[in-house]
């Protein structure tokens, strides 16, 4: 585990280095609190900090407190180090954020149990929020292809709808469906289906570039949008979409099998609602299936 130790006495630095590093640990030590925070600042700073309250130039205290008003997703674990032993220098201290103390001189034996301790603390920290962002995640995607699910996407729609009023431009919104879909489940079964739905999946990731902009809305349908300045860049930014997508063979248990899309598509205007827009897009992709599929088309009329 790395360890940063900040401590202004050269013996008692010195000592505490030698013992944590014989017990295996990555050690950095500075002499102040100024060098302590400077490293405490680094995306990849040390987890466990042994900080001495009295220093120069910042002294622990004031360290702590920086600290811990700072929004690290995972904070240090502070053990203070205080030579008085006073209750109120300990009181002080965890008070102001430290999470544990040890008194100098310190003995070998309590301070690798209190670093044994943090460590343990810090691992049930780091896996509890690992857990949440799991379940963050899961809240919000398609477990199958990991795209974004229907509830997320039309959220993040609907901030882009409320922006593009504001700055007065638009949004397109595309609904793609898999031709024949039905077909590939009947002839090579749901796995491979789902092979397909996982392939089309990734070539609109790598394709939208944007995450946030590709969802799999149901079944075979899959929802993009795109924000845009005017009306007139949408024709080319779906021709080429549809150019990526559509007509390409895609890798299956059963080996590649070509696949085409039909995707409806409607612009968004100052008066349309998010429902009316998605709406527009779903007549416009069943006028492409109407027309023979393999094709996108524009909704004809749109009133809102």
């Amino acid at each position: 585990m790395r360890i940063l130790i900040a401590e202004d006495d050269y013996t008692s630095r010195t000592m505490l280095s030698a013992v944590l590093q014989k017990a295996g640990h990555d050690v950095l030590s500075v002499e102040d609190g100024y060098e302590a925070w400077q490293i405490l600042q680094q995306e990849d700073s040390p987890k466990l900090l042994i900080l001495d309250l009295l220093m120069p130039k910042m002294d622990g205290l004031e360290v702590i407190e920086k600290v811990r008003a700072s929004q690290n997703k995972v904070p240090p674990y502070i053990i203070m180090l205080t030579s008085r032993g006073e209750k109120r220098d300990i009181i002080q201290g965890l008070d102001a954020g430290a999470d544990d103390y040890l008194t100098k001189p310190f003995d070998v034996g309590e301070l690798r149990a209190r670093i044994e301790v943090g460590r343990r603390l810090l691992e049930m920290q780091k896996a509890l929020i690992e857990s949440r962002e799991l379940l963050a995640h899961q809240a919000t995607h398609d477990p199958m292809t990991d795209l974004l699910n229907r509830r997320a996407i039309i959220s993040n729609l609907q901030s882009a709808l409320l922006t593009a009023r504001k700055k007065k431009t638009v949004v397109a919104v595309g609904m793609i469906d898999i031709d024949h879909f039905k077909r590939i489940n009947d002839t090579y079964g749901h796995q491979v289906g789902d092979d397909v739905l996982i392939g089309l999946a990734k070539q609109l990731k790598e394709t939208t570039l944007v995450s946030e902009h590709v969802s799999r809305f149901g079944g075979e349908e899959f929802l993009v949008f795109f924000p845009m300045n005017t009306k007139d860049e949408v024709e080319s930014v779906f021709a080429s979409l549809f150019s990526r997508i559509s007509g390409i063979s895609l890798k299956t248990r059963q080996g590649l099998i070509s696949i085409t899309v039909s995707i409806g598509i409607a612009v968004s205007s100052p008066e349309c609602s998010l429902d009316e827009l998605i709406g527009f897009a779903d007549e416009a992709l069943y006028a492409a299936k109407e027309a023979g599929r393999n094709r996108m088309v524009f909704a004809s009329s749109q009133e809102c």
